[in-house]
């Protein structure tokens, strides 16, 4: 049985179907599935390059380069990773086999019905998974999906309820949109209060210092430095744990480690319980970030 059961180039700017691969599935679910990948095509430059949408007992694939979009539907528990390597050869293959001049030239659909036979070949040998040879190709893209996961669009988004097409502007920008993340927890909200509570300590310490190396040219103005890092970590630990962003954990333990040193620096300043106090309100929320996660995040697949 497919797993991989259509595919699909379309040109973005119009939509305009270039080659398809031919199904033979005529399960009711499935042709839903196909009427939202037509929808889907014809708005492709209003979505970022690589998304997901899950119809049912399927999901729609698609990534988009160069002024053209790629498109699949296989069944739901496909792994994300061969969907869209899937996806990647079809576009290394098309790119080298047609130029942008002849793309944009097209006026029928599938002007270019000779690809259908390199999609059938490729459809065929990601049917069967296990039977891949291109390991080190996979293993590049799982990297690729788990640092930059695809984006989970719904009906709505392609504007196709009931049959009647929605205009109305799109909302994503760029290249990407934000990553929604899973619900916050009482640990995680306790970590962001406490967190806060030490980057305003430190904000009123260091306007204290402030105060002193006016008062008195002695003073270490480098204090003064220590206390606002302090406070620029603590409350980018909080942004971290509310937003998705690429590199994330990587990022909080960097942030965890500039509130240890400024800590150490300020041990003068600080008795023990107090910069302690520091240092595990970092380490708590710094966990809390590595715990919660982004949702929809790509199955592995084991390579």
């Amino acid at each position: 049985m497919s797993v991989v059961l259509f595919a699909s180039v379309v040109r973005v700017r119009d939509g305009l179907p270039l080659s398809a691969s031919t199904d033979y599935e005529q399960d009711k679910g499935f042709q839903e599935t196909k009427k939202h990948l037509k929808g889907l095509s014809k708005k492709l430059s209003q979505f970022p390059d690589r998304c997901l949408l899950r119809s049912g007992l399927y999901n729609i694939n698609f990534t988009s380069s160069l002024g053209v979009g790629y498109l699949m539907v296989c069944t739901e528990n496909y792994p994300n990773v061969l969907a869209f390597s899937f996806l990647d050869e079809l576009q290394r293959e098309f790119i080298v086999t047609y130029d942008t001049k002849r793309i944009n030239g097209a006026l029928r659909p599938f002007s270019f019905i000779e690809f259908d036979n390199f999609i059938r070949k490729t459809k065929q040998r990601y049917d069967i998974p296990r039977s891949l040879s291109t390991k080190m190709n996979l293993a590049d893209m799982q990297t690729e999906i788990k640092l930059r996961p695809p984006y989970q669009l719904s009906a709505e988004d392609i504007g196709s309820i009931n049959g009647f097409s929605q205009h109305k502007q799109s909302k994503y920008k760029g290249i990407a949109p934000n990553q929604m993340m899973e619900a916050v927890t009482l640990s995680g909200i306790v970590a962001c209060v406490l967190s806060v509570l030490c980057g305003s300590l430190n904000l009123l310490r260091g306007v204290h210092a402030i105060e002193s190396v006016l008062q008195n040219e002695d003073e270490d103005f480098n204090y003064v430095i220590a206390f606002f890092l302090g406070t620029a970590a603590c409350l980018y630990q909080c942004y971290l744990f509310a937003h998705f962003s690429v590199w994330r954990n990587i990022k909080s333990f960097l942030a965890f480690a500039m509130i240890c040193l400024c800590n150490m620096y300020l041990y003068e300043l600080r008795n023990m319980w107090q910069i302690l106090f520091h240092v595990t309100v970092g380490a708590f929320i710094t966990l809390q970030i590595h715990l919660r996660r982004p949702q929809g995040k790509s199955p592995d697949y084991n390579v």
